[in-house]
């Protein structure tokens, strides 16, 4: 269920600003970070500002959204000059999938070749 900002979460905090962070894009609903821990060369996280616990949500609640972060998502990486070399983007959702933030979010990776299977 879509909630406003949660005060225990920290991507809202990041959102709202109330967290700082090296913010790469910043739209009204989508903001664009770099990673503080980047498993690559480029690192981008990218979350809407409105909790949602996980993109699956996102996508059932609000499908427009999705759609917003994703572009974001795309429109980052080729901002950071992956467009060519390429990149990948992750949406890891629930504990099985890897996810630690439970706020939705993607991962931009780039810079360097990515390994697949990648888990």
């Amino acid at each position: 269920m879509t909630e406003p900002v949660s005060e225990q979460c920290l991507f809202c905090a990041i959102g709202a600003g109330e967290i700082a962070a090296s913010v790469v894009k910043d739209y009204e609903d989508v903001m664009v970070f770099r990673d503080v821990s980047p498993q690559a060369p480029v690192h981008l996280l990218v979350i809407p500002k409105a909790h949602h616990p996980n993109l699956d949500e996102v996508l059932r609640e609000n499908p427009q959204l999705g759609v917003r972060l994703l572009s974001a998502a795309c429109q980052a990486a080729n901002a950071e000059g992956l467009e060519s070399s390429g990149y990948r983007l992750v949406a890891n959702t629930g504990s099985d999938g890897g996810q630690t933030v439970a706020h939705a979010h993607v991962h931009v990776l780039g810079g360097r070749a990515m390994a697949w299977p990648p888990g």
